[in-house]
């Protein structure tokens, strides 16, 4: 519980409806100074519908919302703003072409004239980065950033506009424990202070670390209220899904088959021009999951990228089932038998304004199977599509839904379908589950294990180290480019695992 009883932020009775979908149904939450409250949720339970309309974004069809005791009509995120309450979402609204301070002060009143006062701008950045620890270069452009200072930026200009209710958004889906660490460092300052911070995430055990309540919404409505000091992960997650999740995920042993990945001698710039990948040798056998373990920023999203034709080496060979892929081509990675699944489901792995039945098709609507003499098939894709929303459970009004409706889970399902539907010889899963709930993970998981029971080879990039234990054969760990080691999945060390993500050999 907070410091004062009177809470400042109180919801009660918020309903909020798109179409015939209920996201929030008579919601009551209030967030007390000087606490860490923690919103879960499986995705599409409402959580980010919930504080989008406690910071403007939506107006709710019922109920009521005081801020520090005031009733409040919010009708933009300038009225929330105004009130003290910030939100970062967990797609960050920064200009990439532009620097820190630019992005930092954008919108705000900091001005001389008619012109930007952007000295005395920097001076109140500075003061704000040594109060609370948020050192970051006001010169550089974003787009230089790693994701965690893209982050510390998003901080700075809540704090600049001096918000004391600060909604974070999944705000580690993308950060290293270094970075995550960081940031909770940053929180807590926050609230020694008096502040208050609504705490969005799907990461259980980050959770019970940072915050000091929960609420645990399920289809809309809030189903349990919690200390956190008084409950656990476990019950916490059975409460997110209704149900009791597995333990872990059952593996059968297989003995690896044929190659059906081959890496040679890889090299690969960033978009820096500098080596991202070097000299990379890899294979992925049949029956396999393999494991890439690493801190974000060593490589891997310039892998994957290679592998999927958006990006093309400076040197190397990848064979997939013995055969050469034409590289930079990403056609030629759809016709390869490679199941693509990007990090990115937003940027790169959906068109967002498409349907649902468009996005299903869309790397292989010329094919045969979808397609005769230049007319689609439309009875053929609409069983299609109707299909893999059932098969794979997906939340939507329909097919012709457009996907930028879905949630972040159901956007998640609506990528492996896709990527699974035609029994790829490989898949390439990188990040599958980011920014994903407890259940939605759990549905992923089986789903990739299924896929090596069939036979596919998978290679499994990802910044989570208890996905790469909990379902990896072998595990590698790529640091700056370069496997730093290789080790059995059943018999792996975290330690060891640890040391070769910080670039240390044993």
């Amino acid at each position: 519980m907070g410091k004062n009883d009177q809470p400042v932020v109180s919801m009660s009775g918020i309903t909020k409806r798109f179409l015939d979908v209920t996201a929030n149904r008579d919601v009551s939450f209030q967030l007390h100074s000087g606490e860490i409250c923690a919103l879960l949720g499986e995705n599409g339970a409402g959580k980010t519908t919930l504080m989008n309309i406690l910071f403007g974004y939506y107006a709710c069809d019922a109920g009521e919302i005081f801020i520090k005791g005031e009733k409040v009509n919010l009708s933009a995120p300038k009225d929330a703003i105004s009130r003290g309450v910030g939100m970062i979402h967990q797609h960050f609204a920064l200009v990439a072409s532009q620097t820190v301070l630019e992005n930092i002060v954008v919108g705000t009143a900091s001005r001389k004239g008619i012109f930007l006062d952007l000295a005395s701008a920097r001076q109140a950045l500075v003061r704000l980065q040594e109060r609370f620890g948020l050192q970051i270069d006001p010169d550089a452009r974003v787009w230089t950033l790693s994701v965690g200072e893209q982050q510390k930026v998003e901080i700075l200009k809540a704090l600049y506009r001096d918000v004391d209710i600060l909604i974070m958004d999944e705000p580690t889906a993308v950060l290293a424990p270094a970075e995550t660490s960081d940031l909770f460092n940053t929180l807590r300052s926050l609230v020694q202070e008096g502040r208050s911070v609504v705490f969005i995430s799907h990461k259980l055990n980050e959770v019970m670390d940072i915050s000091d309540r929960i609420v645990v919404l399920r289809a809309g409505e809030v189903v349990a209220e919690r200390k956190t000091s008084e409950t656990s992960a476990r019950e916490l997650a059975n409460l997110m899904v209704g149900r009791e999740l597995l333990e872990s995920i059952e593996k059968t042993e297989r003995a690896p088959g044929d190659p059906v990945l081959n890496i040679k001698k890889l090299n690969v710039l960033n978009d820096k021009k500098l080596a991202a990948i070097a000299d990379l040798n890899l294979t992925v056998r049949q029956n396999e999951i393999l494991g890439m373990a690493g801190i974000s920023g060593n490589g891997q999203t310039e892998l994957s990228e290679v592998l999927f034709g958006m990006r093309s080496p400076s040197q190397g060979v990848i064979e997939i089932n013995e055969r050469s892929l034409k590289l930079g081509n990403p056609a030629a990675s759809i016709q390869s038998q490679m199941g693509r699944i990007p990090e990115d489901r937003i940027g790169t792995g959906l068109l967002m304004d498409l349907s649902v039945e468009e996005n299903f098709i869309l790397e292989n609507h010329a094919s045969a199977a979808f397609q005769a003499y230049g007319l689609m098939k439309s009875q053929k894709i609409h069983n299609f599509s109707d299909r893999l929303i059932k098969a794979y459970n997906i939340k939507t009004a329909g097919r012709d839904a457009i996907t930028k409706s879905l949630s972040g889970g159901n956007l998640q399902k609506v990528m492996l379908a896709r990527a699974l539907a035609g029994e790829p010889s490989l898949i390439v899963a990188s990040q599958p589950t980011r920014g994903l709930d407890v259940g939605a993970m759990e549905y992923i998981h089986q789903r990739l294990v299924e896929e090596r029971q069939r036979g596919a080879g998978i290679l499994l990039i990802s910044d989570d180290l208890d996905e790469i234990f909990a379902l990896s054969d072998r595990i590698v760990v790529l640091y700056e480019g370069k496997i730093m080691g290789e080790a059995p999945g059943a018999t792996a060390s975290r330690e060891q695992i640890g040391l070769w993500m910080s670039g240390v050999m044993a």
